[in-house]
C-alpha cells in the first residue's frame, strides 16, 4: 500500500495505491472516490457489540468501509469531512497508537482498531474518556482539522496542550488532565477549558484547530440562540 498526499495541508486528500486484491478499511462516509473494479463494503467489522463500542465510546462510526482492489489493483482516495491536512504513519507490534475521536481515515488490513478507556482523567477532555487504539501492523491514515503537527518528547520533557486539540499520541506517553486555569472564572475568562499535560519519552500529534470549537460556534449563530444569529451572520457577510 503506498499512500501520496495531494491538496495538503488545507484540503487534504490521501490517494492510496493498492495491490490486486488489496484491501483498504476506511471511517464510513470518507471515500471520494475509486478506480474502477474496486469493490466496495460495510461491516461492522468483529461484529454489531464491537461496533457499537467503537461508535457509541470511541465516537467513530457504527460501520467500516473495506474497499478490495480488483486482480489489476487499484486507488481509493479518501477525505476528511472537515478541512484540514492528512498524515500517514505506520504501525508495528511494539509501536500501536492511540487516536481521539474523528482523526482515524483509514487503514490496511494489518491493523486492528479497538476502543479503550483512557481513565477518568481524561474523561472530561472534551473528546471523553474513550479512544481508537490502534495495533498490529501496517499502515494508517489519520486526518485533523487544520494543520498537523508531530511533537517529539525527551524523557522527562512536559507539554501542554489543550484537549481539543489532540490527535494522536503513542501509548507510552504519559499524561494528565487538568483545568486550564486556576479557578472556575479564570477558565471562564481565558476562554479555555481542561488540557492535557504530556510527558516523555513519546511522541504527540496535534491539530492547530479544535472541532469542539467549530461546533460550539455554530451553534452560537443558529436561529434561536439570543443575540447568535444576528452577530455571526453579520461577521459572515463583512458587517
Amino acid at each position: 500500500m503506498q499512500v501520496e498526499i495531494r491538496h495538503n495541508p488545507s484540503f487534504a486528500v490521501a490517494r492510496v495505491q493498492l495491490d490486486p486484491n488489496e484491501q483498504l478499511r476506511a471511517e464510513s462516509g470518507v471515500m471520494m472516490a475509486t478506480s474502477a473494479g474496486v469493490n466496495i463494503e460495510a461491516s461492522t467489522q468483529g461484529g454489531v457489540l464491537k461496533g457499537l463500542k467503537r461508535s457509541v465510546l470511541g465516537g467513530e462510526s457504527l460501520f467500516i468501509t473495506t474497499l478490495t482492489a480488483p486482480p489489476e489493483g487499484g486507488w481509493v482516495d479518501v477525505a476528511h469531512h472537515l478541512s484540514g491536512d492528512i498524515v500517514v504513519s505506520g504501525v508495528l507490534p511494539d509501536q500501536p497508537m492511540n487516536v481521539t475521536k474523528g482523526c482515524w481515515l483509514a487503514n490496511s488490513a494489518g491493523i486492528e482498531l479497538d476502543t479503550k478507556w483512557g481513565g477518568f482523567k481524561n474523561m472530561f477532555g472534551g473528546e471523553g474518556g474513550f479512544m481508537i487504539h490502534a495495533s498490529g501492523q501496517g499502515t494508517i491514515v489519520l486526518a485533523c482539522y487544520g494543520a498537523l503537527d508531530t511533537i517529539t518528547l525527551a524523557p522527562g520533557e512536559q507539554i501542554t496542550i489543550d484537549t481539543g486539540h489532540v490527535v494522536a499520541y503513542s501509548p507510552a506517553t504519559q499524561f494528565q488532565m487538568r483545568k486550564a486555569g486556576t479557578g472556575i472564572m479564570n477558565s471562564l475568562k481565558s476562554g479555555e477549558g481542561f488540557v492535557f499535560d504530556f510527558v516523555g519519552p513519546g511522541w504527540v500529534m496535534t491539530q492547530s484547530r479544535n472541532p469542539s470549537a467549530l461546533q460550539a460556534w455554530i451553534r452560537s449563530i443558529m436561529p434561536g440562540q439570543s443575540g447568535g444569529a444576528s452577530s455571526g451572520l453579520g461577521s459572515l457577510l463583512g458587517g
